[in-house]
């Protein structure tokens, strides 16, 4: 007979356990998708506060580009701590904002001539800058993707002290079965 329990609820005497958070595959690509996150976050703060004179719209895209920050900067904080559903949002705003990269990064290097107002970054740097916020939010749609099907998501019960952690828990020089 199966009885109902609800969700995260576990049987007296077991246990959640979730394999595939151990996997060292699984470490690493939320590492990587953390260190992405933030690298975005701080490009994209660089860019705003050095080009926030002249970004079209007075303050617009400043404003834009720093709820961008403030996003993904959570973002990284809700995949340090396992959270899978955000992954597919982090890559959708990364290919809304690669999209804006791709756009706006000529104008940077445009003004790189005299007659130009310069920002408190040179133009030639800005430009460059988000030429490589561009790259980044290319790699970190691959990655969040690679990650979002690694089914973090999964849990298992066991029986409460039976289970061995294998992988990224495990103790060194524990013995490991077959």
């Amino acid at each position: 007979m199966i009885v109902g329990m609800a969700v995260g609820e576990v049987r007296p005497g077991y246990e959640l356990w979730r394999p595939n958070r151990e996997k060292a595959g699984s470490v690493t690509t939320k590492f990587v998708i953390v260190l992405l996150l933030l690298a975005t976050a701080v490009l994209a703060a660089i860019i705003a506060i050095g080009g926030w004179s002249l970004l079209k719209g007075g303050g617009g895209m400043g404003t834009v580009c720093i709820i961008y920050v403030v996003l993904y900067a959570f973002f990284a904080f809700l995949v340090a701590r396992w959270s899978r559903g955000i992954l597919p949002v982090a890559a959708a705003l990364s290919m809304i904002l690669a999209i804006f990269c791709a756009v706006g990064a000529g104008s940077w290097f445009e003004r790189d001539k005299a007659g130009f107002d310069e920002a408190a970054l040179s133009s030639s740097l800005l430009g460059t800058l988000v030429v490589i916020l561009g790259l980044l939010q290319i790699v970190l749609i691959a990655v969040a993707l690679y990650g979002f099907n690694q089914e973090w998501q999964v849990e298992e019960e066991r029986p409460i002290g039976s289970g061995e952690d294998y992988g990224a828990g495990a103790a060194p020089n524990a013995p490991q079965t077959a």
